[in-house]
């Protein structure tokens, strides 16, 4: 089934309802359809073709809803990027896509333009506003299409969503998600994640809809939610506590520093929340400490996931009925856990020559289910390497307690997670190597308050070179978030007998900085 559907019988069912508010506008599900087929049938007249890639560079808006859907509903790929990206990096997402299209938020106009040559393979730019040069307007473009267009038949491994996930090899990796996979993960939505899921939901979208609040639209739209979108391109705690009051919202992603943010905003105590009675939590550890002072604020609402880009959102949870602050010491132990398996989805864990570990035994966390990707587009070496047996490895290291529950005892063997990003050390590192006065350099990550972790290189250098400098020159070829926040100056790194850097002797050190 083309996983655009969801969206069809949702306008066909609900079509008067409300589906998308952004600022003082509001889309009813008839208009966001048939904007959506509009777009498709545009997209169709440009030259785009079942199979080919759609990239989406774009704030969080109406219009990137539609695009996706009309990229959907056409049998091509959409290409979600994460609007936080350095131009050197989202120029190379577009170009390793092989993105026959481009729509951008006029922000990104000038960015993209910089960088054009990198991208020989993209046929146009869609703007939404502000056009100039040879990019198409948004809306022009939508109107050019017909508003009635039949879905197309696709297989249900046909890749729907090409998800760009960092990579231990610093370059990102496209996880080709199919209608099957997407599909699934809605169907696990609706039998796990929120308790009396129905039709009369209220979704707010506060993270970035090119991750994960993107994949939660899927379900909500099958069940013709309404959703909220903020104007704002940051995160306001207080904003985003009145918006659940004002709209009735029911449901909503959101990151652990999020979640922080939320509960110690003076607002969370004056507005009413009554209505919320999902708040799905995933993409980083939340400290035990937060999540009480979480399920003391915010009520029986909240529900964790663990999942990945390759397994999108679906491998394991914490229900809502295990977020306790009163109970055995059983429970409140589960509390630091990620859960229990998905209904629909196997986890096991696994020793280094892939044989399956008993109860209490610590090693990789393996699933398989109808969600993990088809592969990594372009990489059959990565796709051979997580696919293996079957069975999709995580590069996670965990273990089962006696009742099922899986605990997390380090995530992959570098990456480091701030604010709920993903972000691999060997990136930074291949950029702070450039300098001339750095000899060697190791990135860890060191716990933060806020952000879960922070970023800090450990640097030996030969010559004169300062903090600063270093963090500039991080600035100038790499996202923001993605530059360290510390920066220490050592004689030596740690190294074992075969002179590779001991990372774990660094975490150790400076485990305390922040």
């Amino acid at each position: 089934m083309n996983i655009g559907v969801l969206l069809t019988r949702a306008a066909r069912r609900s079509g008067d309802k409300a589906a998308i508010v952004h600022g003082d506008q509001t889309w009813t599900y008839d208009a966001f359809d048939r904007r959506a087929n509009q777009m498709a049938n545009a997209l169709r007249d440009l030259g785009v073709k079942p199979g080919d890639h759609v990239a989406l560079l774009m704030f969080n808006g109406a219009e990137m809803l539609e695009a996706m859907f009309a990229a959907f509903k056409l049998g091509a790929a959409a290409v979600p990027i994460n609007f936080r990206l350095h131009p050197n990096e989202y120029a190379y997402i577009i170009d390793h896509s092989e993105s026959a299209v481009v729509f951008c938020s006029p922000q990104f106009s000038g960015p993209l333009a910089e960088v054009t040559d990198r991208m020989s393979r993209v046929r146009h730019v869609i703007s939404v506003g502000e056009v100039d040069g040879d990019r198409l307007d948004y809306e022009a473009t939508l109107a050019t299409g017909a508003p009635a267009f039949d879905d197309v038949d696709v297989a249900p491994d046909d890749v729907a969503w090409l998800f760009y996930t960092s990579g231990t090899t610093g370059r990102p990796k496209g996880a080709m998600l199919t209608h099957r996979n997407l599909l699934a993960m809605t169907m696990s939505f609706y039998a796990d994640m929120c308790r009396d899921f129905g039709w009369n939901e209220i979704v707010l979208h506060v993270a970035p809809l090119s991750h994960g609040s993107g994949l939660y639209a899927l379900p909500n739209i099958g069940r013709a939610a309404t959703h909220v979108i903020p104007s704002s391109r940051s995160f306001d705690a207080r904003a985003v506590l009145e918006a659940i009051e004002r709209y009735g919202v029911t449901n909503l992603f959101a990151a652990p520093t999020m979640i922080k943010r939320l509960v110690e905003c003076p607002a969370i105590d004056e507005c009413d929340l009554s209505t919320l009675k999902c708040l799905d939590y995933g993409g980083a550890p939340i400290l035990l400490e937060d999540l009480n002072t979480a399920m003391r604020k915010l009520g029986p609402c909240l529900v964790q996931l663990y999942g990945q880009g390759e397994s999108p959102m679906t491998i394991t949870y914490l229900s809502h009925e295990d977020h306790v602050l009163e109970g055995t010491e059983a429970q409140l132990r589960r509390l630091t856990s990620a859960g229990t398996a998905r209904t629909d989805v196997e986890v096991a864990i696994f020793d280094a020559d892939d044989r399956p570990l008993p109860v209490g035994e610590t090693g990789e966390i393996v699933t398989r289910s109808d969600l993990v990707m088809k592969g990594y587009w372009r990489d059959p070496e990565a796709t051979a390497t997580t696919l293996r047996h079957g069975w999709l490895h995580t590069g996670d290291v965990g273990y089962f307690d006696e009742q099922g529950y899986l605990f997390l005892m380090d995530r992959s063997k570098d990456m480091i997670i701030s604010g709920g990003e993903n972000i691999y050390p060997r990136e930074i590192e291949e950029v702070l190597i450039q300098h001339p006065a750095v000899r060697e350099v190791a990135v860890i990550g060191v716990p933060d308050p806020e952000w879960g972790e922070a970023i800090m290189a450990v640097v030996a250098a030969d010559g004169e070179v300062g903090a600063d400098a270093l963090i500039a020159l991080c600035r100038a070829q790499i996202a923001s978030y993605k530059k360290p926040k510390y920066i220490e100056f050592v004689d030596e790194l740690p190294k074992n007998n075969y002179g590779k850097i001991v990372k774990r002797d660094l975490r150790e050190r400076y485990g305390k900085k922040a």
